[in-house]
């Protein structure tokens, strides 16, 4: 027997009531934001302010989940096989969404497997020396490092990070080859320059902002597009003759693919609101943050971009994981 056409028109919308319902009553009673670093770090601290912030403007509870390991593409991987409905999310950096895919294989696939709810945050890098290293400008470094016989070196605080391919890049675009010494981490790494057993190292403001401030570590130019508002007094490189030496530490926000259009768009507007009240923007300044959230319109360029990017410089430096 055949049902009548505004039979079916019912069952369907009574089939569909459950989702509606769902995405209307979003946020659920517990959200978890996903963090594929260890606690402690910037990103960690970064989602923790977020998730305080939406708990205590919802009523709901936002809690953070560190999953480690394997370049961030452990936690990466468990959010891709989360289920869409609003109860996951993934805040990520621009060195595993754009980076580690051309490092390394991944259970997952990096442009399928989720969906872009926006930027949140940006940590900007800066390259700095030993405050007794005779270079005092971008472009008396650049000379040093053309001596021929010259012995410098810079501190890698580990392959395929953010703080790594930005030197790459640098090294790229000056036309100079200066060989790595590796550290575990960015801590060590900066300690390094400071006790002089290498002169350079890019680095996150986080971590060298204080020595830079206390005369210890020298700034020679900061990577991003425009002079950071935390160190307004260090050029860019673009100001010294290098554009294509851009670098940021961005902090985006993520879900499973397929996550409704409605709870992405919420989403978005909250975590908005969070990141730019008064108080939040007083607690990320001190860890050298800037919010800058983007919208879900502008995540597809900003993600085929970074990761054109860094497929590039990764080939072209054939740069492997150790």
């Amino acid at each position: 027997m055949t049902l009548p056409r505004r039979a079916l028109l019912a069952g369907a919308a009574l089939l569909a009531a459950p989702a509606v319902q769902a995405q209307s009553e979003w946020p659920p009673r517990n959200v978890t934001l996903v963090v594929p670093w260890a606690a402690g770090g910037s990103t960690d601290a970064v989602a923790r302010i977020l998730a305080q912030r939406l708990s205590q403007d919802t009523g709901r509870s936002f809690v953070v989940d560190n999953r480690t390991g394997a370049n961030g593409t452990i936690g990466f991987a468990s959010v891709a096989r989360a289920r869409p409905d609003g109860a996951t999310f993934l805040v990520s950096t621009v060195s595993t969404y754009a980076m580690a895919p051309w490092l390394m294989q991944t259970p997952y696939d990096n442009e399928r497997d989720f969906a872009g709810v926006g930027l949140l945050a940006s940590m900007p890098i800066i390259m700095v020396v030993n405050a007794g290293f005779p270079a005092r400008t971008l472009a008396e470094f650049i000379a040093i490092a053309r001596q021929p016989g010259h012995r410098l070196t810079y501190a890698n605080s580990g392959t395929g990070s953010s703080t790594h391919l930005a030197t790459e890049l640098f090294l790229r675009e000056a036309g100079i080859e200066i060989p790595d010494v590796g550290y575990r981490g960015g801590g060590p790494a900066v300690q390094a320059v400071l006790a002089g057993e290498t002169p350079m190292v890019f680095q996150a403001a986080s971590g060298i902002l204080p020595h830079i401030q206390a005369g210890t570590l020298r700034a020679l130019g900061v990577a991003s597009r425009e002079r950071s508002p935390l160190a307004p007094q260090i050029p860019t490189f673009a100001e010294q003759g290098f554009p294509g030496v851009e670098v940021t530490e961005f902090v985006a926000l993520q879900a499973p693919a397929g996550l409704p259009e409605e709870i992405t768009r919420r989403m978005n507007q909250l975590a908005r609101a969070a990141m730019e009240a008064p108080e939040t923007r007083e607690r990320l300044a001190a860890l050298a943050v800037v919010p800058s959230v983007g919208t879900p319109e502008a995540w597809p360029a900003h993600f085929a971009a970074e990761n054109a990017k860094w497929r590039e410089v990764i080939r072209g430096r054939n740069i492997r994981l150790q």
